[in-house]
């Protein structure tokens, strides 16, 4: 194919904004209803409302949106969300599914195979707090273990009062006639608050054995410890009424992060625990106890499945978050890798771990439904689709719905580079980089092409290696992007997630930095025309290098996107419950360290910012609010700094409107064409006021 030879950045490109709007998010919460695989998947072009699909097992049909606009199944308990569905097949009358409605934040029962069927709310609205009653990681049990009419377990987030800390987690049961639709004293408390978070119950199956107990597993930490620091695993027996008796922690305690539980078939507990330094995989028999001291209980037997310095399971931002499923033959299907995360099946007696295989490269989460599992997965060439491995027939790894389709040449693509670069001190810096790529244009001799730092959020996160058309929009106009998984970040076991302790504003921001000066150095990137952008925790990253020595003279401009810009105010009220003592692990606690609150925070340093830069902002957000963008635009004030301020009604943290994303990519691309000096007129011009 013949080439043109034109200037970085000033290339044409058919990836516009409205396509990455209409590929924003991906499937997620993955499960089964019997032999049917369900999910949630999003609708930006419907106000980014999140809808409920199903699969037919015989797959004589497509997929099929089980709910239809206004029900947007999705929730806010702690803030991020759980999995906001489950359902249970039954002999008659179709599956029973219950739900979570985002606008009132209250479980439904449908039965989408019922003529004429609508969802009936089992819960009731909050009598203290508007949405302050929120529910989560639910089980549908038609037939509870303690008998009695059909129940939901679940989590359930009770607010007490109007601050965003007044707030109670426990597990609940919700009866499924709708009794307590309009009656919260109907909800059975089945734990009480001790612990400040929970996950989900994982019911033991049933043993053909009369006498052998039932059993309930469950997460629980408590402030201000995070999920990937220090988790306990706790276990009670499930009594002949349906109560929790003698609830006990079998695994997990400081600095121990159990990430997951499940029970194998033969009823023995399996989790993910990084008790080794890596999130691996355990095996505890309940009842075949160790040593223990006369009188006490006995400590579970405790087995590796396969220790490896990798990970098998993530960071638990959201509760109901899986990564591995036992199989019924005793074998488990897990994700599992350093970084990104493949699929493979574990055989605990054999000691083997064996690899799907496909073209899939990053595998985000699982459900089984007999021999068959299924996936979320996605590649460098292909965003995440749903993916089903046939483990006890042709052992086919194939596509079966959300298929990615391309709505472009994939020529115009990236080819990502995953790359390790050298930080201060000789420390390991894991990035992504992707450069500037188009089928038809090449620069000229000599130049060296622009490219944008992208600091993930979280910060205990990272960065996929998947196909994202809102790099593949920058690179195919000849932006360069590296997205930087500094210290901190997940996927590279606790030591790597441990360098961050007390040094947000510090690591990341020099990691970042030390790319983009690799970058620079090695003849890949212009100096001159270098960037930083991220939102949440990365807009946090961004902010901080515009506004430290860490990188002083390096950045040209930034995109600052839902921040966190005043340290001090986010851990005394400004945030939720979740993160309100985050930065105890991140920078120090607040009554020893006032000052490292005071010296980090870009708000008290608004007087260093002297690049342009754009910030954006959700109105709704109440994880990183509107105030901090408004204190920091007031300190910043009567300097000559150009920069522009977009907010959005209606959006959280996270945009999720088709509408907020082209606005905010549009906005991206006309600042780099201002600061870097593009000729472009395919995006409406940034107004930047001083």
């Amino acid at each position: 194919m013949a080439t043109t030879t034109a200037p970085y950045g000033n290339w044409p490109s058919p990836i516009d904004a409205r396509l990455v709007a209409a590929r924003d998010g991906r499937p997620e919460y993955l499960g089964t209803v019997g032999d049917e695989v369900w999910w949630i998947e999003p609708r930006p072009e419907e106000g980014g409302r999140r809808t409920l699909m199903r699969l037919p097992r015989d797959g004589s049909t497509r997929a099929e949106s089980v709910l239809n606009s206004p029900w947007n199944v999705r929730n806010r308990v702690i803030e991020y969300g759980g999995l906001p569905w489950a359902g249970a097949a039954r002999d008659e009358g179709g599956p029973l599914v219950v739900f979570t409605h985002f606008a009132d934040q209250r479980l439904y029962a449908y039965e989408p195979d019922a003529p004429g069927a609508e969802p009936r709310p089992l819960t009731p609205l909050s009598a203290v707090v508007r949405d302050g009653l929120r529910w989560c990681d639910p089980v549908v049990l038609p037939e509870p273990p303690g008998g009695g009419p059909g129940e939901v377990w679940c989590v359930l987030e009770e607010f007490t009062g109007e601050g965003p800390t007044d707030v109670r987690r426990v597990l609940a049961a919700v009866p499924l006639d709708g009794s307590a639709a309009d009656d919260r004293s109907r909800v059975r408390e089945l734990t009480d608050d001790t612990h400040r978070f929970v996950t989900g119950p994982r019911l033991s199956p049933a043993s053909p054995e009369p006498a052998a107990p039932r059993r309930v597993a469950w997460i629980a930490w408590n402030h201000p410890d995070m999920p990937w620091d220090s988790t306990l695993a706790r276990v009670a027996e499930i009594t002949h009424d349906g109560t929790l008796s003698a609830p006990r922690t079998v695994a997990g305690g400081p600095d121990v992060s159990v990430a997951q539980v499940e029970w194998a078939p033969d009823g023995a507990l399996l989790l993910a625990s990084d008790e080794t330094g890596w999130w691996n995989l355990r095996r505890l028999d309940l009842d075949a106890g160790t040593h223990a001291e006369p009188g006490a209980q006995d400590e579970p037997a405790a087995v590796e499945l396969c220790p490896r310095d990798e990970e098998f399971a993530g960071g638990l931002w959201r509760i109901g978050l899986r990564w591995f499923e036992p199989l019924p033959d005793g074998t488990i299907a897990t994700l599992h890798g350093r970084g990104s995360m493949t699929l493979g099946i574990l055989d605990p007696a054999a000691g083997t771990l064996t690899d799907a295989g496909g073209a899939w490269t990053e595998w985000a989460t699982l459900a089984v439904a007999g021999t068959r599992i299924a996936g979320i997965a996605a590649s460098a060439r292909t965003a995440y689709e749903i993916v089903e491995y046939d483990t006890g027939g042709t052992g086919q790894v194939r596509a079966v719905a959300s298929r990615h389709e391309d709505a472009v040449d994939p020529a115009y693509y990236p080819e990502p580079e995953a790359r390790t670069f050298t930080g201060p001190g000789g420390r390991e810096i894991h990035a992504h980089i992707y450069r500037p790529h188009h089928p038809e244009r090449t620069a000229p001799d000599g130049e060296l092409p622009p490219y944008v730092v992208w600091a993930h959020g979280g910060p205990t996160s990272r960065a996929p290696l998947v196909l994202d058309l809102e790099i593949a929009y920058f690179t195919s106009r000849g932006i360069g992007i590296a997205e930087v998984d500094y210290g901190g970040s997940t996927g590279y076991g606790r030591e790597y997630r441990n360098r961050l302790r007390e040094q947000w504003g510090v690591v990341d921001a020099e990691d970042c930095a030390a790319v983009a000066r690799a970058l620079a150095d090695e003849g890949s990137a212009d100096p001159a025309r270098l960037a930083i952008r991220g939102g949440s925790a990365g807009g946090w990253t961004s902010a901080v290098s515009l506004t430290s020595p860490t990188a002083d003279d390096l950045y040209a401009c930034g995109v600052i996107t839902y921040p966190i810009l005043d340290l001090t105010g986010w851990a005394t009220g400004e945030t939720h419950d979740f993160e309100s003592q985050y930065l105890r692990s991140l920078v120090g606690p607040l009554e020893e360290v006032p000052e490292r609150y005071r010296d980090r925070s870009p708000i008290r340093h608004a007087d260093r910012i002297s690049v342009p830069f754009l910030l954006l902002q959700g109105l709704d957000d109440v994880i990183c609010p509107p105030v901090q963008c408004e204190r920091f635009l007031e300190q910043l004030a009567g300097r000559d700094v150009p920069h522009a301020y977009l907010t959005f009604e209606g959006e959280g943290h996270g945009f999720r409107r088709a509408d907020t994303i082209i606005r905010a990519v549009e906005a991206e691309l006309a600042l780099y064409t201002e600061v870097f000096g593009l000729d472009r007129t395919d995006v409406p011009p940034l107004k930047l006021t001083s």
